[in-house]
């Protein structure tokens, strides 16, 4: 399996904090201010279900969390505004926050057009 590095370093062997110097400064400022209630709450329960990696699935309305190295491996339900849709948390998403995996809006896919949906079927005739 290969190694993945996040800014030279190994993901698998830094701690949060070392890991929150290195991030980018808009998530480091989400982290000195301080986690949200909901936060904290999902962090407890992965903590709660270590031992269930990828097994337990755990959901969570919170979109802007940060991943963190210790999200890795875990079954993480992120709410898109209608269900919770299922992420597998791995090395490379690191980084990057729940919200940027799961999509809130659909891909529109257009039917056929319909009778009486264009010019040219005006003059066809519908009954014979």
């Amino acid at each position: 399996m290969p190694v993945f590095f996040y800014r030279g370093k190994k993901v698998r062997e830094l701690k949060r904090e070392e890991f929150i110097e290195l991030l980018p400064s808009k998530e480091r400022r989400k982290f000195k201010r301080g986690l949200t209630e909901q936060e904290e709450k999902l962090l407890s329960k992965l903590e709660k279900f270590k031992d269930q990696k990828g097994k337990k699935f755990i959901k969570t309305h919170c979109r802007d969390m940060v991943i963190l190295p210790e999200m890795i491996g875990h079954r993480i339900g992120v709410y898109n505004g209608k269900e919770f849709v299922p992420i597998d948390i791995l090395e490379e998403m690191v980084g990057h926050r729940l919200g940027e995996f799961v999509l809130t809006r659909k891909r529109v896919q257009h039917g056929a057009a319909g009778l009486g949906a264009s010019r040219g079927t005006k003059f066809s005739a519908s009954k014979k």
